[in-house]
């Protein structure tokens, strides 16, 4: 099928409006995979393809023959030979070796809970083929091939929330996808460019047999990270757009309460020089260069305001120190998870050079666990900044002269402002910073016969990160629209109009006229944003503007050059 079609129904949080796919195609198998590429192919549509390398070929194909060697002269290799964790001491014959692997699907057919999202499972069956084409795993090459065919023709199986706790990788979440991989049974489904059928069914439309696992294949697909990482991958991503806005957002909140540029001078991080604030100091420079509405003192010299203070308060002086550290947590995230992306994840490891076979634990995903753990709570402190940037806005004490609760019309006494907007960010920054606690240190010892006495809780905290994440667009939605209202009773304060295109950094005009485009309403001399309370309705600008982000719309591009700098570092 065509890729627009393709990226017609492909469920999906985020589109990705800075890469275009039209004529792109992903190869698999000869260089490391980035997070931008995982996210193309699995939300987007991109085309992925096996890399044609003749030695990585052979190199697949020679695992598999060490294998089939192992089980016809009855060496003993777990998972092949012999029973799984708890019962490894089991021993399998080599006529029950294929029959075992057929099982392994069946026994770990016990997911729970809601649908993962198309794009999550889609990105796992990417790495899941890119993982086994190192030639460590011992799986034939036809099934390397069927998941690049699934991809392609916009087969996606159903995979359950609930199931994972990250020790043996994603058993559970993976016995979805080989078994309607395989055509196992009409018992498991696939989304068929958004139709539900059973997988026996898919595999008839698209030409393909049902196919008998054959030893070791099972264990290779189902042992290992690719599904929290999946999920992770496209985390990360979403995580570096937010990031970007967060940047936006609190350029038009030190816009609205005429802060200073001084805070972000280069003399300052120069000599403090951590990568992430420096890096953040740069942007917000960057972002209020040319603004009106702020207390230009680049000079070093202050101003005086009577009874306001000579310098900003923390949350304005202090932002790169504080986003600083969130930046360089996100970076040091995105290295891990591109890292395990690119690794192989199954147990046992098979050395075809050496002709030997390795157990090991590639398959525990503690650095997925651990990466997002971190990546809810930098969410949760990002938050937590933009929050208090909203209550300095809200309080002419703090505000340097806005009115109340940011009021527009002020001769209307019945005119309350944002005080319903700020309570509806507040019920979200306490639960965002509460997803911020950790999860991979709450681990059962007890599980699977105490075999699995440590365990990641990797696909639990990344399944927890995408719901963090998704909660914190509705905030950053909030937060834009404190930024708009501020900024336009500014320009009325400094030039005596509403319409702050004309004293705003050019930076922010771009975002300003973004969220303006989309809740359709333009800027006006005469009106701020709002004016009266009764004249729009909030909650639907808030939908409006998180669905804008969601889809990768204006707001996003807006930023673009703010989230290409922070992949740039």
């Amino acid at each position: 099928m065509n890729t627009a079609s393709l990226q017609q129904n492909i469920t999906r949080s985020w589109p990705l409006p800075f890469i275009d796919t039209s004529d792109a195609t992903v190869i698999i198998g000869d260089r490391s995979l980035t997070i931008d590429e995982v996210a193309s192919v699995a939300r987007y549509g991109t085309r992925a393809s096996l890399t044609e390398n003749a030695d990585i070929i052979k190199g697949v194909q020679a695992s598999c023959d060490y294998i089939n060697n192992a089980v016809a002269t009855g060496q003993p290799i777990y998972g092949v030979t012999s029973g799984f964790g708890g019962m490894a001491h089991v021993v399998v014959s080599r006529e029950q070796a294929a029959e075992l692997q057929t099982n392994l699907i069946w026994f770990l057919k016990s997911g729970a809970g809601r649908r993962l999202p198309l794009a999550d499972v889609r990105a796992a069956m990417l790495l899941r083929a890119n993982s086994h084409l190192y030639g460590a795993s011992g799986i034939r090459l036809e099934l390397i091939q069927r998941l690049e065919t699934f991809l392609n023709a916009g087969v996606t199986p159903h995979v359950y929330e609930f199931g994972s706790i990250g020790a043996s990788g994603d058993l559970v979440p993976l016995s979805y996808i080989t078994g309607a991989l395989i055509g196992l049974d009409s018992s498991f489904s696939v989304d068929f460019n958004g139709k539900e059928m059973d997988a026996p069914t898919a595999l008839r439309q698209l030409g393909l047999p049902q196919l008998q696992l054959q030893p070791k294949e099972g264990l290779a697909m189902m042992n290992g990270t690719s599904v929290m990482t999946g999920i992770a991958a496209n985390c990360v991503y979403d995580a570096r757009v937010l990031l970007a806005l967060a940047m936006g957002v609190h350029a038009l909140a030190i816009q609205g309460l005429c802060g200073t540029n001084q805070s972000f001078h280069p003399f300052i991080h120069q000599r403090k020089p951590h990568p992430g604030q420096l890096w953040t100091a740069n942007q917000m420079f960057s972002l209020l260069q040319g603004s009106h509405l702020i207390r230009d003192e680049l000079d070093g010299k202050h101003e005086y305001r009577g009874q306001e203070l000579i310098q900003d308060r923390y949350s304005l002086r202090c932002l790169p120190q504080y986003i600083g550290p969130i930046v360089d947590g996100v970076l040091q995230i995105t290295k891990q998870i591109e890292v395990e992306m690119n690794s192989v994840t199954d147990n046992p490891l098979i050395d075809v050079e050496n002709q030997a076979s390795y157990h090991g634990g590639n398959f525990l995903g503690q650095y997925v666990g651990m990466g997002m753990d971190h990546l809810r709570y930098y969410i949760g402190l990002l938050a937590k900044h933009i929050d208090v940037q909203i209550a300095l806005l809200v309080s002419p004490e703090f505000s340097n002269g806005l009115p109340p609760s940011l009021v527009g019309n002020p001769e209307r006494k019945v005119n309350m402002g944002l005080k319903g907007l700020q309570i509806s960010g507040n019920s979200i920054m306490p639960l965002l910073t509460f997803y911020g606690n950790s999860l991979a240190d709450r681990f059962p010892t007890h599980a699977e016969q105490f075999n699995q006495n440590i365990n990641s809780q990797g696909y639990i905290s990344a399944t927890l990160a995408r719901r963090s994440l998704d909660i914190f667009q509705n905030y950053l939605a909030i937060a834009l629209m404190f930024g708009v209202q501020a900024v336009d009773l500014r320009t009325y304060k400094m030039a005596g109009h509403y319409d702050a295109r004309q004293c705003l950094s050019p930076a922010t005009v771009k975002l300003y006229t973004a969220v303006r485009q989309v809740i359709g309403q333009p800027p006006s001399s005469i009106r701020p944003y709002i004016w009266n309370d009764n004249e729009q309705s909030l909650d639907q600008h808030i939908a409006q503007i998180s669905t804008d982000i969601a889809t990768g719309g204006l707001i996003v591009q807006a930023v673009s050059d703010i989230l290409s700098s922070l992949k740039s570092i």
